[in-house]
Parts: structure tokens; sequence; C-alpha cells
């Protein structure tokens, strides 16, 4: 059932661009839909838009959400939501931005002549960046989000729907280019569950690391031995010396011949083998 939604919604992509490349009904109403010019008939939402928009702009949304899932990751002692959330960011960056770039179409804004596709002139407006930021970002969240997942994912939705609709009022993207915003956002977040094995990996390995790391008996001995320096009359650990003798000694004959008496009368001691 997945891969038939993923399937569904990959066609809808390719249905999409197919209908702008051929020139479709879909291309004409991008083009009636820009020369109406949405921001002059209702110039009371402009300012309003202008900020609402900034939901689907990476920079501030991404570092909001990094700081926020960071700091749940390292309250809960579990690196998944950042993970999840990398790993989807990943997703869309190289799909959306492959996508960009070949099929290099120019906003309405640039335009040359009215009625053509705008496609492979240099531009990078298809899909809309700020569409498909709101479907990943904060369909991520409602993803894992640990309670009221549902109502997280209708918010999500509407926030997506008026993040896409409000590039189109302001004239920064044609109609189609919200469109494969969607669809293009919607195929990172029904890959997701496909990642989650590579992030159950991940996480496995990096707790293994940070406990041989705490638990490391080398890496504990240093900071004892500094310490012990700094404080005074402490005692610090010697380091176990190598022995060169050749023979067994017991303590006792090993104590005597290291009395100082002994060195005085007979001289520093003779070990076997020992020049």
């Amino acid at each position: 059932m997945h891969t038939n939604l993923i399937a569904l919604v990959a066609g809808a992509y390719v249905a999409v661009f197919v209908a702008v490349l051929t020139r479709s009904p879909l291309l004409e109403f991008d083009w009636r839909l820009a020369m109406w010019r949405p921001y002059k008939q209702w110039p009371q939402l402009r300012g309003f838009l202008d900020i609402l928009v900034v939901a689907g702009q990476r920079g501030p949304t991404v570092t909001a959400v990094l700081a926020w899932l960071g700091w749940r990751s390292w309250r809960s002692r579990n690196p998944r939501p950042l993970l999840v959330f990398l790993t989807a960011l990943v997703l869309l960056n190289v799909s959306v931005g492959a996508v960009k770039l070949g099929t290099g179409r120019l906003g309405p804004s640039y335009a040359h002549a009215i009625g053509s596709t705008e496609l492979f002139r240099g531009g990078d407006i298809f899909p809309s960046g700020h569409t498909a930021n709101s479907v990943v970002i904060w369909g991520t969240l409602a993803y894992l989000a640990p309670r009221h997942r549902r109502a997280a994912a209708v918010v999500a939705a509407l926030a997506a729907v008026v993040v896409g609709l409000a590039t189109v009022y302001l004239g920064t993207h044609w109609f189609s280019d919200a469109l494969g915003g969607w669809v293009a956002g919607a195929l990172v977040l029904l890959a997701l569950p496909y990642c989650e094995p590579f992030v159950e990996r991940v996480t496995v390995w990096g707790g293994g690391l940070w406990e041989r790391l705490r638990t490391d008996p080398v890496a504990g001995s240093v900071p004892a031995a500094v310490g012990a320096l700094c404080v005074p009359g402490a005692e610090v650990p010697r380091p176990a010396t190598r022995t060169f003798m050749s023979g067994r000694v017991g303590p006792a004959a090993e104590a005597g011949a290291f009395h100082p008496r002994v060195w005085n009368e007979r001289g520093p001691p003779r070990v076997p083998n020992v020049s």
C-alpha cells in the first residue's frame, strides 16, 4: 500500500511537469493567474503573507527546528528525532535541488514571452522550494510527534497549503510550481519510513561509541592523575615499571639488596645479565 502511494505521488509529480512542458491548460492557468496579479487584487494581504511565507523559508525554520529537536534529543538521550529530521533535509535538498537544476524554469517576474513554459532557461523555480520546505519541515515534525499526531498532521498540511498559495499570490511562483512543491515534499515524507533502519543503525553505533568513550579506563585515569598533582599532599599513582631481572627474587632479598647500608659497604647490587 505504501509503495503504491509513493508511485501515485511520483506519477503526479511527473504529470505536473509534463503538463507544463506540453503547454496544457495548466500552463494557460499559470499565465492567467500570474497576469491577474493577486497581490494587486488584494493588497491588504501582502504584508501579512510576506511574513507568513517565512514559514517555508529554509534558513530560519531549519535553524529553529534543529535547536528544538537538538534539545529534545539531549533531554531524552535519544538522537532519533534529530537524525530523522536531518535525513529528511538531505532527501529534500538532493531531490528538489536536482529537479530545479534540471528544469531550469524562470518565475513570473522573469518570463520572456506570454504563454511560454519558461523551462530550461537557467532558472530554479520549479518546484517551489518554499512549498516543498513547508511540507517536509512541518510534516516531519508531525511524523515525530509523540502525541496528537493527527492534529499535528492537519496543522502541517494547512501550513503547506497556505505557504504554497502565498508564493503564487506574491508572484514569485507559478501555480504549477506550488503543485510541484507539494508533491515533491510529499515524496520525501513517504520515503522517511524507509530510512528508519539507517537511523536506527546510526543511533546504536553512536550509543556504543559514547559508552566506550565514557567507560575507557585509560581516558578515565588521566583526569585523576592531573587532579592529584593539583592537590597538596596527594599521592600520584606511579606507573608500573618493567623489571629486567632474568631470575625470580623474593621480596626480602630484594629489600636487603637495595638497603642503603649494603650500598655503602658493598657498592651497588649486581643484577644478573645486566652489564
